[in-house]
């Protein structure tokens, strides 16, 4: 084995990604890779809670919560 799993995805999603990126990256399989690499980065995680802490912050400044 290779190492590589299949992952099936639409069509017409596959069709979409490939008009918006693909002048970004050389192939769909490098695009989903990426997004997906980025995805389950431990520090993105981290990074979406502390901005969502400090978007929570900035409402109560304002009143909102």
């Amino acid at each position: 084995m290779n190492g590589m799993r299949q992952v099936q995805v639409p069509a017409d999603l596959c069709q979409a990604l490939e008009r918006r990126f693909g002048g970004q990256f050389g192939s769909l399989d490098q695009l989903v890779t990426f997004v997906l690499g980025e995805l389950a980065r431990e520090d993105v995680a981290q990074m979406d809670a502390a901005e969502e802490g400090m978007i929570e912050q900035r409402l109560r400044d304002l009143g909102y919560m």
